[in-house]
């Protein structure tokens, strides 16, 4: 039995994902208080038991009480930051008056910070220095999660016993996280998934066909190892359900915010405009500068995240790029 009890969860975040997860919590019999930015949706969670605005037609569990005051959602056993990545450092500077020194903080994002290239769990233990940091990351899509579909994560957690009281609060006979202490290969896998995902967005957008798609996955799935290990990362973490698993759902299916994006690109929309009108974020788009960054940093070679950053960043042609990517020198498979 773990040391930690969690009975009161805390969500910061009630945008499609936030508000899945607070199912999740909530079918394992927790007591979950959400926090959302907008009044309208507290007003629709707490009056009619619904998130119509990020996830229509799924209903929230009865027990979900939402809440636009921080602290309220702060005064929790575990707080589950499910903020885009780019705004956590914000989140959690607003937070930390709030939050009691221990708390696990459990990072729910996938992202690099741009600029400082940082991995969330290096801003979160600069903005929330007495936290307990935790990553839950895997192949997820929130309407699957929010409908009770059966769902395995990762959930990260250097304190195996915090690790081990998070796994036991949020896990359920459909939501099963497993336990693992790689904090960098939890992040790393999620990150970058997110930025192949758009690369294959432009392969099904330009209908270069099924192989196509499948040798970037795996041809992508050697970039992640290459940066993940480069910053420390255990193989075999990237190689499970918050690596591969991640990467192959989300490099599958028009569901995927990330490869929508990379659809529109390939159809002829600009990266901005297209972004600009969404209610969610394609993490994959802000990240990408930063993993070219990082992979520059520890001298090693990611071609397709490179082509992403240039086509979003840099105005590059699609076309262009593919012809790069198909014009590099032969080698071998496992360089």
């Amino acid at each position: 039995m773990p040391a930690l009890t969690i009975q009161r969860i805390g969500i910061i975040g009630a945008g499609a994902w936030g508000t899945a997860l607070a199912n999740a919590a909530a079918d394992s019999g927790r007591d979950v208080v959400l926090w959302a930015r907008e009044p309208e949706v507290v007003a629709a969670i707490n009056g009619g038991h619904c998130n119509d605005i990020f996830l229509p037609g799924i209903p929230v569990h009865e027990s979900v009480r939402a809440t636009d005051v921080q602290a309220e959602a702060c005064d929790a056993d575990a707080i589950l930051l499910v903020t885009p990545a780019q705004h956590l450092r914000e989140a959690g500077r607003d937070l930390a008056p709030h939050v009691r020194p221990g708390t696990p903080c459990v990072i729910c994002a996938k992202g690099i910070e741009q600029g400082s290239n940082a991995l969330l769990s290096t801003v979160l233990g600069e903005v929330l220095p007495e936290a307990t940091a935790a990553v839950l990351s895997g192949p997820t899509f929130a309407k699957e999660v929010a409908r009770g579909l059966p769902t395995a994560v990762t959930l990260a957690c250097r304190d195996e016993a915090v690790g081990a009281a998070l796994i036991q609060a949020l896990g359920s006979r459909t939501f099963r996280p497993y336990f693992s202490s790689d904090l960098i290969g939890a992040q790393i896998g999620g990150a970058v998934k997110n930025v192949l995902a758009i690369a294959c967005g432009i392969v099904t957008g330009r209908d270069l066909g099924e192989n196509a798609r499948a040798a970037l996955i795996t041809r992508g799935m050697a970039e992640i190892l290459r940066l993940g290990r480069a910053m420390g990362a255990e193989s075999a973490t990237l190689m499970g359900l918050c690596g591969l698993g991640d990467l192959v759902l989300t490099c599958s299916s028009a569901t995927s915010r990330n490869m929508s994006l990379g659809v529109a690109l390939a159809g002829g929309a600009v990266a901005k405009d297209y972004l600009a009108a969404q209610k969610s974020v394609a993490e994959g788009a802000f990240s990408v500068s930063a993993v070219t960054a990082l992979a520059k940093q520890h001298g090693i070679e990611m071609p397709i995240a490179a082509s992403v950053d240039a086509i979003i960043n840099h105005a590059a042609s699609i076309d262009r790029e593919i012809e790069t990517l198909m014009s590099r020198p032969f080698t071998r498979e496992l360089a």
